[in-house]
Formats: structure tokens, C-alpha cells, sequence
């Protein structure tokens, strides 16, 4: 082995010869964090937009709750109770 090159040789279960690299593990793994990260700060400047959006449509819900009530209540309150007629 070079002095430069920190690798290390093992064996499968068929005899072959299995070479890991461990002078990219730590760029490997970097790059995976760094990829993790953007999507974290991704997702963290989202929420603040979701939560916006969610509470907006909450007071239209409960503004149109509020119309449905308004026109759904005379209505029922002029709705006659339904009559029997007897049979002669």
C-alpha cells in the first residue's frame, strides 16, 4: 500500500476481494449532510407559509359557517311540520 492511500482490504463470504475507501467516507457523508440541511431549511421556511395559509382558510370556513347559519335558519323556522291526512 501507498503512504497516501488509507484503504483497507477484506473478503466476501466468495473470496473476493472487497476495497473500501475511507478517505471519501468523510466527503460522502459531508455531501449527505449538506443535502439534508437544504432540505430542512427547505421545509423550515415553509411552515411559517403553511400555518399563514391554514389560518386564513380556518376564518373562511367560520365565515361561511356563519352565511350557511344565517340563510339555514329562517329557512327552517318558515319549513311547515308535515300534516296527516286521515283517510275517509
Amino acid at each position: 500500500m501507498s503512504g497516501s492511500s488509507a484503504a483497507s482490504k477484506t473478503r466476501d463470504g466468495d473470496g473476493k476481494i472487497i476495497t473500501v475507501r475511507y478517505e471519501a467516507v468523510n466527503a460522502m457523508l459531508l455531501n449527505e449532510f449538506l443535502k439534508e440541511h437544504r432540505n430542512v431549511a427547505e421545509q423550515q421556511s415553509t411552515i411559517p407559509e403553511l400555518k399563514t395559509t391554514v389560518a386564513q382558510q380556518q376564518k373562511q370556513i367560520e365565515a361561511l359557517t356563519i352565511t350557511v347559519r344565517k340563510v339555514s335558519d329562517p329557512i327552517a323556522l318558515t319549513k311547515r311540520a308535515p300534516q296527516l291526512v286521515a283517510n275517509p
